[in-house]
């Protein structure tokens, strides 16, 4: 099954593990059910990755395991 997401009135904010430098800008978009869309901030139209949210959970607690 295939599901089409309108991510147009979307909120997306800017990780907290990007540095702000002009190359790491990976934004997250809250609010999808059972997803976490990341997409490139520097190109808003571009494609957009849908990650499970286990997948995600995983994810971020890996960079922070990294990050001790």
């Amino acid at each position: 099954m295939t599901r089409t997401l309108d991510l147009m009135a979307a909120t997306w904010r800017k990780s907290t593990f990007s540095d702000g430098g002009p190359n790491n800008c990976l934004e997250v978009a809250d609010g999808v059910p059972d997803l976490v869309p990341v997409r490139d901030s520097k190109t808003p139209t571009g494609p957009t990755l849908f990650i499970t949210t286990p997948a995600w959970t995983a994810f971020i607690d890996g960079v922070r395991t990294e990050a001790l």
